[in-house]
């Protein structure tokens, strides 16, 4: 397994087929992809888990995590969570964020994340603001 730094462009399959399967791949593009920055863990040349970060200020805000479900409940996604956690202690960045499925809850308070707003929805699936200081 290996964690590297990855282009916004090789996110788009996998947010694609893991996060919303029934919406085209432009669907899955975000504003600020470009100076995002953008990771992928490759097990056996193939990218199976990816993760994006895009910063505001001293804030910085998780999006369009997404692991090929082959591949989940192996620990796969803590460890890229890991790695995001540890390199932006080591920036000037103060919060950590994101809006997580209300499914994945428990996932982030395993890493000191708390919901810090009421459920929302975007486009019927139900969320919580999540973010951690660092």
């Amino acid at each position: 397994m290996e964690i590297s730094a990855i282009s916004w462009e090789q996110t788009i399959p996998l947010r694609q087929s893991v996060l919303w399967p029934n919406k085209p791949p432009e669907y899955c593009h975000v504003d600020g992809d470009i100076k995002a920055s953008h990771f992928g863990i490759f097990v056996d040349g193939l990218l199976v888990c990816v993760a994006s970060v895009y910063l505001t200020s001293n804030r910085a805000r998780l999006r369009k995590f997404a692991t090929d479900p082959r591949y989940q409940n192996q620990g796969i996604g803590s460890k890229m969570l890991e790695h995001i956690i540890q390199t932006l202690r080591s920036s000037q960045v103060e919060v950590f964020w994101c809006d997580a499925r209300e499914s994945a809850i428990q996932f982030y308070d395993r890493f000191g994340m708390q919901a810090c707003s009421e459920r929302f929805y975007k486009a019927d699936v139900a969320y919580y603001k999540m973010e951690v200081a660092l």
